[in-house]
């Protein structure tokens, strides 16, 4: 069972401003923030909201990298009873206007500029066409354009009484990848932030973690996942703007960092580094990863530095996580399951109209717990959709339950295609390919064809000095798949383009062989 000591994050602040006031609550570029420094910085972020005329349930918005200034951001605006959405810096205008008109929100916060794109005019268009009242800049320096400066912002805090705020209250918004249409936001409550939290935290057991973040600030990955999850446990945040996978090395061994935590393309990524094996990485205690297998060469990679291994699964709907892996699971069922469902909730496999499946039989994962999403801001209609009537979350994802009782995930509802009217799902196609001794990494997707209705397309990244060739691969799939698995076009690739989250972007991936193909 999940225990938890706080239902809100800013508890975990005050506790830790209390009990350990001097441990380190962040790092960046070289620099600490002690948990006093952080409860302070929080409390007059908060009360500077309040002065500004921000009340309890308003939409704020954060436009940020992953860096003090987002955290102390998205703890102030909860703690002032307001309701944080992040923005990921990447976002197109377009994909900026759709979570801005979305939600409403009432005050934007932004860099100034990042990785040399400025966002000064962005936000000033954001400002004229939206609900907007007020642009502020999120990093030190002056004021520009549009955007006042933090420390204008600032001065109005000084007493201001802070609102109460329920476990039971929106804490945040969190916008959905869009994977199969415009994102939707979901609307997550304090408790349920915490929850997630604590899925974490109690299934990894390190105390005082010191874990780096690279995630986008706009995803429960970063908000839940690894900086809420440090936070309940008193633990030091590494925050580093623009994954490299050498620069994470580099501080694993620098700041004696103690987790690794990542979707598996990153840790994957991570392993093939040329520096791996030259870093110091004895202060690592736990590998952890989420949301699909981790091959088990790569297992066995992590397995031989003698940390402790983690796989999770969950969504943004569930918050925390559905399942996840025990620390005494073996190799081969942390390669072939994403671990066994949280002993905390409801989880079924169903089919298309709802029943349970048979053990061993394919289903879509279905999961009540009071702990998920309250529901779709502005989308009743895809609430509806997704929470059943008697409070199931219908996830999407199709899964097989082993008879360890652990699941395995086959892929997503959404990502399935059918070729030749038969369900193929391209995870399993992936982690077949993988499995091959040269492969690294393999993207999977369906593309139309006339005569199959849907043919299985794939992209396949090779281990560095590996040879292999197309006809190699595509018979090792007939050796180990059902004919209408294979795929009808297989490229080697030298790499692959990947979301800001670290998955594989499949849709550019899609544009790039349809425009290959013309």
């Amino acid at each position: 069972m999940v225990q938890q000591k706080f239902e809100q994050f800013s508890e975990a602040v005050e506790y830790f401003a209390s009990t350990t006031p001097e441990a380190p609550a962040a790092w960046f570029q070289g620099s600490e923030i002690t948990y006093k420094e952080l409860n302070q910085r929080v409390t007059e972020f908060a009360r500077a909201l309040v002065a500004s005329g921000v009340n309890k349930g308003d939409r704020v918005v954060v436009l940020s990298t992953p860096r003090p200034e987002f955290w102390v951001a998205a703890l102030g605006v909860m703690r002032a009873g307001a309701i944080y959405t992040g923005i990921n810096p990447s976002y197109t205008p377009r994909e900026q206007a759709h979570v801005v008109t979305n939600c409403e929100p009432v005050l934007i916060f932004s860099l100034a500029s990042n990785a040399g794109r400025s966002y000064v005019d962005e936000v000033e268009v954001l400002l004229n066409n939206s609900t907007l009242r007020e642009a502020i800049r999120l990093d030190l320096g002056d004021g520009q354009g549009v955007l006042a400066s933090m420390s204008d912002f600032l001065s109005r805090a000084t007493d201001q009484i802070l609102p109460e705020v329920s476990s039971h209250d929106p804490g945040a918004i969190v916008y959905t990848s869009g994977s199969t249409g415009a994102p939707k936001g979901a609307l997550i409550p304090h408790f349920a932030l915490t929850y997630g939290a604590y899925c974490d935290a109690d299934a990894m057991l390190v105390s005082q973690p010191r874990v780096p973040c690279n995630l986008p600030t706009n995803h429960t990955g970063c908000i839940v996942d690894v900086c809420g999850a440090t936070l309940v446990e008193g633990g030091m945040l590494a925050f580093i703007e623009k994954f490299d996978a050498g620069d994470i090395l580099r501080l694993i061994e620098d700041l004696k960092l103690t987790n690794l935590q990542h979707v598996p393309t990153v840790l994957q990524l991570i392993a093939l580094h040329p520096d791996f094996s030259k870093t110091d990485l004895s202060s690592l205690q736990i590998v952890a990863w989420g949301g699909a297998a981790l091959p088990i060469e790569f297992v066995n990679i992590y397995k031989a530095l003698g940390v402790k291994l983690l796989t999770t699964f969950g969504q943004t709907e569930t918050v925390g996580n559905a399942a996840w892996s025990q620390l005494t699971d073996t190799a081969e069922q942390l390669a072939n399951s994403v671990g066994h469902p949280n002993p905390d909730a409801e989880v079924l496999l169903v089919d298309e109209d709802g029943n349970e499946v048979e053990q061993g039989a394919e289903g879509e994962v279905w999961y009540r717990h009071p702990a998920i999403f309250l529901r779709y801001w502005n989308n009743p209609e895809a609430t509806k959709k997704t929470i059943t009537e008697d409070g199931f979350l219908k996830m999407g994802d199709v899964a097989v339950q082993n008879p360890d009782g652990t699941l395995r995930l086959v892929g997503r509802r959404s990502e399935m295609f059918k070729s030749g009217g038969l369900n193929v799902y391209p995870r399993e196609i992936e982690l077949v390919l993988e499995a091959h001794n040269n492969v690294a990494l393999a993207a999977v997707f369906g593309l139309t064809n006339e005569q199959w209705g849907e043919i299985g397309a794939a992209y396949v990244v090779l281990h560095e000095n590996a040879a292999a060739t197309e006809d190699e691969l595509l018979k090792w799939c007939r050796s180990n798949l059902a004919g209408y698995k294979i795929p009808k076009i297989l490229r080697i690739e030298k790499d692959l383009p990947f979301l800001p989250i670290g998955k594989v972007d499949k849709n550019a991936l899609r544009e790039r062989l349809i425009q290959s193909l013309q």
